[in-house]
């Protein structure tokens, strides 16, 4: 009817049909035909490999081969620690298997606490905050202390968790070319002086392997008024007189030197989660504001618990450490004597970069280690620089000497089937 009530209304004659709805995964379209390419050449998918079974922090078996690890971050061993295993399964027993609510609610056990003092006691912190990842404790952190109209500053050459916190805040963002000190001292003095301001680094990069200047750069962001952060998560275990990681290894101290010291439990602890750590009199303000912390469930005590245990044993860890460096210097000098062109000039930290011509080539290699019983890790962009596609080499100190001279000889066969070497 009518809005008078009076006559009928009459339909359309033709009725327009409804939008098509946009599909929102067009946008993913050139990636999908790159991947199809890819596969349609023949190849594995080398971001689909399943651990079949694991057998020691250095073999596992792949499709029923029993292959040497060297891509799994495991750089202190410790994933199989009889210690730290024995205090996972007391845990387990104990709590039960997982927590079901936050750290601001129910999910703050004895474990999570215990964790937290044995970071303290490992960095001698004032402070220590535990998070699901090292993803959230990057994003976490650097989303909450820095805020609208404040700044924070990072390496260009930065870790995926530390762009997304600074996306997840409302500072504004400043990039600096990869480890330049003589960049990042002239953006920021083009900066006001009014603002805060954040300078982020990590001790190591992840993707070739190299190490900051941090002596230098802290040195310029205090210069400018400027905290600092730290992101240690492929250093800690190794680096330094205890551990610590890079800063440590330089003379650096937290508090005076470094406000903010990032790391994860999923590298050298040899666990899943995440930290940051500090000197600083306000710290624990950041539980009642850090939304990655409050408004996630809390880590399952049984991990909290080996996260705890092998923390105080790498305080004391130093035949691990040097056993790490010998197997570094090892692999990094049997690579670079076949001729392959490598991350770094030396062996500046436990990850060893093949730098490779392309995509195609990286990934032929990569299957061709595979089948020859090893495990490494393709790296292409975004996740390394622009045009770089490498094999990247973690090792552990659990390694041993053969396996390394082993790894060398299956590197010159590979190489030189893909031509990335050349023949002998």
């Amino acid at each position: 009817m009518t809005e008078t009530g009076l006559q009928p209304e009459a339909l359309p004659e033709t009725v327009a049909p409804a939008p098509t709805a946009r599909d929102l995964f067009a946008k993913f379209d050139p990636l999908i035909a790159e991947r199809d390419r890819l596969m349609a050449s023949g190849v594995r998918d080398p971001f689909g490999i399943v651990m079949e079974e694991v057998r020691s922090p250095t073999t596992a078996v792949i499709r029923g081969q029993e292959t040497i690890l060297l891509g799994t971050y495991n750089y202190m061993g410790m994933t199989f620690d009889p210690d730290v295993i024995a205090a996972g399964k007391r845990a387990l027993e104990q709590f039960g298997s997982g927590t079901n609510g936050s750290r601001m609610l129910n999910g703050t056990f004895r474990d999570h606490v215990d964790a937290e003092d044995a970071l303290r006691e490992f960095y001698g912190a004032a402070h220590a905050m535990v998070f699901s990842t090292g993803y959230q404790a990057n994003l976490g952190v650097i989303s909450t202390i820095a805020g609208r109209g404040e700044y924070v500053i990072l390496d260009a050459d930065s870790h995926a968790s530390i762009y997304d916190g600074c996306k997840m805040g409302d500072a504004e963002i400043v990039r600096f070319r990869h480890n330049s000190v003589e960049d990042l001292d002239k953006r920021l003095g083009r900066l006001p002086k009014e603002p805060g301001k954040l300078v982020v680094l990590e001790g190591v990069y992840s993707m070739l392997g190299d190490i900051a200047p941090l002596r230098e750069m802290v040195a310029v962001a205090r210069k400018h008024g400027c905290m600092v952060l730290v992101d240690e998560a492929h250093s800690m275990g190794f680096f330094g007189e205890h551990g610590r990681g890079v800063y440590e290894e330089l003379g650096l101290t937290l508090g005076d030197d470094v406000d903010f010291v990032i790391g994860t439990f999923s590298k050298s602890v040899g666990t899943v989660g995440g930290f940051c750590i500090s000197n600083h009199p306000k710290f624990e303000a950041l539980r009642l504001s850090c939304r990655p912390y409050i408004f996630t469930a809390s880590l399952p005590p049984s991990v909290v618990a080996t996260a705890a245990t092998s923390v105080r044993k790498l305080m004391h860890a130093h035949e691990k450490r040097a056993r790490l460096w010998d197997n570094a210097r090892r692999l990094h000098g049997g690579l670079k004597a076949l001729g392959f062109r490598l991350g770094t000039d030396a062996p500046d930290s436990a990850i060893v970069a093949v730098i490779l011509e392309d995509q195609e080539q990286a990934v032929a290699m990569w299957q061709g280690l595979l089948e020859a019983g090893l495990y490494v890790n393709v790296a292409r962009p975004p996740a390394t620089p622009t045009g770089t596609f490498l094999l990247r080499c973690s090792i552990c100190a659990e390694h041993s000497a053969e396996q390394i001279d082993r790894v060398v000889t299956m590197f010159a066969t590979a190489g030189q089937q893909v031509g990335a070497i050349p023949a002998r």
